[in-house]
């Protein structure tokens, strides 16, 4: 069985890779910005649209020439960055998406280059690269599999990553067999149907009293100063630090559940509307429910496994999970013990929710 997966590895470039990769970007960057503006402006002015092959056309025919700069980047990664735009537009037709934003400097960076004549290869602690040559890396993963792209990436804080699309054999690896279901929270990060309560490590929170000293320090910076430069960098720097903890606790809690279950049951919650909310909008941030649940479902599919998402509308926290009793009046989220009126059963808020959906999604699986 083949897959496409994904596997990424610190770089640390020289300074003439560095300069390179910073044309690269710039390139890319202009490309997308350029043919976004044209694009923008022939549906205003007469409801036209250009495709992908209309934009390759013009910047083989006319942008190249016009801009010689440009034949000094990759040139499988000008048409990758055209083939990014002709994406962002069909997923705004199709309502996946919002309208296509143009590209500013100050954000993360990235190109991506195509796999052509074996021309991205791993040699030991090195990558190989169209035009940029051996980038030395950190080789923590290996693989078995051919090489399809790769995607050179600088974050705000100058770090580099590069990640590689393979396509490689697999085999499903086995797990424990167990059956869970999942409530998620805010306090508690998620409630499970065997009574394990995970704390949510709330890592913004813990760092947001530095981050808004480097904001405000970076606020009295002048304006194109080396002195700001350094404060955006050390601001960006804790930034990453509180991304790469949450993603470390993620990729451990989701690495147990998938190697202990064979299925595991969830809420399809509503995150993005819940993010409406602007006194809740920050905690549900920091929890990052759909990333972590995301993780989860990955890693189930290459354990076998199964995720299954139990509509929203499903009464999970109101339901007796003994006699089936609905009781309204636990729809008050401050209730967080209740008695079943019916069966006289006491219920912990979370860990009754967490079985009513353990029960569901076995429900939902068998039909």
């Amino acid at each position: 069985m083949k897959r496409i997966r994904g596997y990424r590895y610190r770089a640390y470039p020289d300074k003439k890779q560095q300069e390179f990769f910073s044309k690269n970007f710039g390139s890319c960057r202009y490309v997308y910005n350029h043919y976004l503006a044209m694009r923008k402006a022939e549906w205003e002015e007469w409801h036209g649209t250009m495709s992908y092959n209309d934009t390759a056309k013009d910047l083989a025919n006319n942008l190249k020439k016009e801009n010689e700069w440009l034949k000094e980047a990759d040139s499988s990664a000008l048409q990758q960055s055209l083939r990014h735009l002709d994406n962002a537009y069909q997923n705004f037709f199709s309502k996946r998406a919002g309208y296509p934003k143009f590209k500013r400097r100050r954000s993360d960076q990235s190109y991506r280059t195509m796999n052509n004549n074996n021309s991205i290869r791993i040699e030991g602690d090195v990558i190989r690269l169209p035009k940029a040559g051996k980038i030395k890396i950190v080789n923590t993963r290996n693989f078995e599999g051919r090489i399809l792209s790769a995607t050179v990436s600088m974050t705000s804080s100058s770090r580099y990553y590069i990640s590689l699309q393979v396509e490689e054999e697999y085999e499903i690896l086995p797990n424990k067999g167990g059956t869970l279901g999942i409530d998620a929270g805010l306090t508690v990060l998620y409630t499970d149907s065997d009574n394990n309560k995970i704390i949510n490590p709330k890592t913004l929170s813990k760092h947001e009293k530095r981050i808004r000293r480097l904001q405000r320090e970076l606020s009295r910076k002048k304006k194109g100063s080396k002195n700001r430069e350094k404060a955006r960098t050390i601001l960006a720097r804790e930034h990453e630090k509180v991304a790469d903890i949450r993603n470390d606790f993620q990729h451990k809690m989701t690495y147990r559940l998938a190697n202990e279950n064979q299925v595991v049951c969830i809420e399809d919650l509503n995150v993005k509307g819940m993010m409406r909310n602007h006194r809740l909008a920050g905690s549900i941030s920091d929890a990052s429910w759909s990333e972590f649940f995301r993780k989860l479902e990955y890693k189930m599919e290459d354990r076998g496994g199964t995720l299954i998402r139990v509509p929203r509308t499903f009464p999970s926290s109101q339901k007796c999970s003994c006699c089936g009793r609905q009781n309204r009046a636990v729809r008050d989220l401050s209730v967080r013990t209740w008695i079943c009126p019916e069966c006289g059963t006491k219920h912990d808020r979370d860990v009754n929710a967490a079985v009513n959906i353990l029960a569901k999604g076995l429900e939902m699986l068998a039909s």
